[in-house]
């Protein structure tokens, strides 16, 4: 049975920063790009970035570039968040996805396998 589970939410001021983490079971892992998508109030839930599957290729929404930094380590299962100079905007629940793929492409779309989601509250 395929389980992604996220830990690492919480409340943090604007500025600040948070790790997420995502935990993979049931799959082999190293044949998923992994992505974090997130859903804020009355929103959709919107693409965040995504990591391939060896971590050669990585892609992120203009929204984060340059704040948030996506990570994998396959000998763990693991793939990470991590979210710096927060802003109110980026309060959602984060969610982790696995997609299937044969090679070193990013989707962003056609995502699987889904975690059941951490809250991110950033105060301003």
């Amino acid at each position: 049975q395929v389980q992604l589970v996220e830990s690492g939410g919480g409340l943090v001021q604007a500025g600040g920063s948070l790790r997420l983490s995502c935990a993979a079971s049931g799959l082999t892992f190293s044949s998923y790009a992994m992505g974090w998508f997130r859903q804020a109030p009355g929103k959709e839930r919107e693409f965040v970035v995504g990591i391939s599957r060896n971590g050669y290729s990585t892609n992120y929404a203009d929204s984060v570039k340059g704040r948030f930094t996506i990570s994998r380590d396959n000998a763990k299962n693991t793939v990470y968040l991590q979210m710096n100079s927060l802003k109110p905007e980026d309060t959602a629940v984060y969610y982790c996805a696995a997609a299937r793929t044969s090679t070193e492409a990013v989707p962003r779309l056609r995502y699987g396998y889904w975690g059941q989601g951490t809250q991110v509250t950033i105060s301003s």
